[in-house]
Parts: structure tokens; sequence; C-alpha cells
């Protein structure tokens, strides 16, 4: 049987004789259905008309795939004494891919920002040897593949590893996380956000949305919480979602003008 993969998020389902009669995640509010109507793929055919990018993204290695698959976010690979750690996921995994990051010192752990990075997580887990990945329990309804490597976590922050803190910011999702990393940024830390904080195209602001493709924007309740949430931790760089998304210093200070501008635009009287 195969393990079906929907080519609008890149999501993986349980092995079955027949594809899902739909995505689960691409009928959401937050995701959408091509006007072609609903197509899958296999990890198969992944293969053979996709290969790995890997490269320096702001001082990471972002690992993606060409051509664009899916949402077309690139993981990042955390380099650390205690070991690596994967920052999201790409629907991409193969022999040459395992070996390359095996020659950067393997993987630890792989942790996920929220439910339309989930990807392949169980193929990579199982790559690198049933390593753990991190999920917040809040999203466990849209894990379309279960498996042992999973690991539920619960409450507002988890450390899985020396100076990786997972925290929950909600907002796009309830379960979305970051991740703050101490070391990052030259020791001045950093946060790997996924798009719960997004670095738009400009570098110098975040935005703020539980749906980006459909434009629907979080409310100033939400985003106070979620900069309320983050405040506590000290960063200088913010890595976005997606190639060349980050800010590479000042990060806080992108973070405050960025909820007050999104708040100013909600408040403004209509003209």
């Amino acid at each position: 049987m195969d393990a079906f993969i929907c080519t609008t998020c890149g999501t993986q389902f349980a092995p079955s004789n027949k594809p899902p009669a739909q995505c689960a995640i691409c009928e959401e509010e937050r995701q959408f259905v091509l006007p072609t109507g609903q197509a899958w793929t296999t990890l198969g055919r992944l293969r053979k008309i996709h290969m790995a990018t890997f490269r320096d993204d702001g001082g990471l290695i972002g690992i993606g795939m060409s051509p664009n698959f899916g949402i077309a976010q690139r993981a990042l690979l955390v380099r650390a004494a205690a070991g690596n750690v994967l920052w999201d996921c790409i629907s991409l995994i193969d022999p040459t891919m395992v070996d390359i990051i095996i020659g950067l010192g393997g993987l630890k752990a792989i942790a996920i920002s929220h439910p339309h990075y989930y990807t392949t997580c169980v193929e990579w887990s199982r790559a690198f040897g049933d390593i753990p990945v991190y999920l917040h329990k809040a999203d466990s309804e849209w894990i379309m593949r279960s498996d042992p490597c999973i690991q539920l976590w619960d409450g507002e922050s988890k450390e899985i590893a020396s100076g990786m803190t997972l925290i929950r910011t909600g907002g796009h999702y309830e379960g979305g996380a970051v991740m703050h990393w101490a070391q990052g940024a030259g020791g001045k830390g950093a946060i790997l956000s996924g798009d719960l904080l997004q670095v738009v195209a400009d570098r110098k602001f975040l935005g703020f949305m539980r749906s980006y493709p459909n434009f629907i924007p979080l409310g100033e309740k939400a985003i106070r919480a979620i900069a309320a949430t983050v405040a506590p931790y000290q960063y200088d760089a913010i890595y976005g979602a997606f190639w060349d998304r980050v800010i590479p210093q000042h990060a806080g200070m992108a973070m405050d003008k960025s909820v007050e501008r999104h708040i100013e635009w909600l408040q403004r009287d209509a003209l």
C-alpha cells in the first residue's frame, strides 16, 4: 500500500489501497483545494521529479525541494553539540538527503510548527532511526499519519534540547509553536517561527494571519497574546518559513512594530 501525499499541502496520509477521498487539511478554511480538484502523489513519485536543495539561509542550513512542491516551505537544520534538530519538514526525503545530513552530524529530533508542515515527518523519523517528532497536542486532530515516533507535548513550552525551547503561540493554529534557540544569532538568540510569525517579503515586518492564502487576519486579542508569549525570550533574529525570509538582527524591534502596525490597521475607520 502507498502512503499518499496531498499535492496541495504536502501532507502524507496513512498507507491505503487508494487515495483518501479528500485532504482534511486542505478542505479547512486555512488552506484550499485547487480548482482542478484534489490530487495525490507518493514519495516514490516525488523522488523521480523533485530534488533536494541545501543552502545557507541566514546562517542555518535550509533544506528545500526543486521544483517547489506543496506550500513550498523549507526546513531548517539547527546544528548543536548535543545533537542536531530539524525544524519544520518538507515532503521529500531520500537516501542522498539522509547521507548529507548524517555527514552534518545527523538528527536527534524533529520539531514542527503546525499541521501545514507535518508533511512526511514519519518517513523522516524512520530514516534517522525513529527519532522523536514533537507536535503540540492541541493540533492532534490534524495528524493524518499516526506513528509511535510522534511525541505530543502539552502546555505552553517544552525544552527539547539544550537551549532549544518550543513555545506555543497559537494564532494560526491552536497548537501552533515557534522554537527559541538561545545560541542562535551569535548567542543573542533566535526564533524559528514557521509562519506563526510570518516574515513578510520586505524582511522588516511580520504578518499574523489565521489563513494566509484565504486572507483571514488574526484579531487584536490573538496578536497581543502571541506577543506576550514570546516577550520573555531574548532573540535578535527570526527565521520564517520560506527561503530568504529571515530578519537577521533587531527582530525584537520588528516584532513590536509589526504588532502595532497590524492592530492599527485593524482599528482604522473605513476610508
